[in-house]
């Protein structure tokens, strides 16, 4: 059993139940900007964790070149799972490329300057940073009215 793989299925089937609940939305709320959350809609928050996914896996540490994703380019919930469906195949790329590789370190530019990751280090940042903004989907989505289930961890 790879670990990191069983540690991704969890993710998915975690991310599942997140776009459940949005799928209760309203087509207007998904992509409404909501003030007290910096102006972000769900919809952005989104579309950011997986151009996170590209920027950290998919262009710094495999090398390939990937257009930004940007949030109005993905008009529903349902479009968002497609961008997804992509995000899962470059992390198992990142996941088969580094398996039983995670110590070497790569350089990748951060800012203004270039600072040395480990494949660990740049697969727990993506995981991490996606649960951050589930939470802040879940805040928003409470803001406007809509009552999520729970949103723990899917058990195996």
């Amino acid at each position: 059993m790879d670990v990191f793989e069983s540690q991704y299925d969890l993710i998915q089937r975690t991310r599942e139940s997140l776009f459940r609940y949005c799928e209760i939305l309203s087509p207007a709320d998904y992509v409404k900007e909501v003030e007290s959350l910096g102006g972000n809609s769900i919809r952005s928050l989104h579309a950011h964790v997986a151009d996170c996914y590209q920027v950290w896996l998919g262009i710094r540490a495999l090398g390939k070149s990937l257009p930004k994703i940007k949030p109005e380019s993905v008009d529903n919930v349902q479009e968002m799972r497609e961008v997804f469906k992509k995000t899962d195949a470059l992390v198992h790329e990142f996941l088969n490329e580094f398996k039983d590789k995670w110590d070497p370190t790569i350089q990748a530019p951060w800012q203004s300057d270039s600072v040395e990751l480990t494949e660990l280090w740049l697969f727990t940042h993506t995981i991490t940073h996606e649960f951050h903004h589930r939470g802040q989907i879940v805040k928003i989505g409470r803001q406007l009215g809509y009552i999520p289930p729970k949103m723990n961890l899917v058990k195996p």
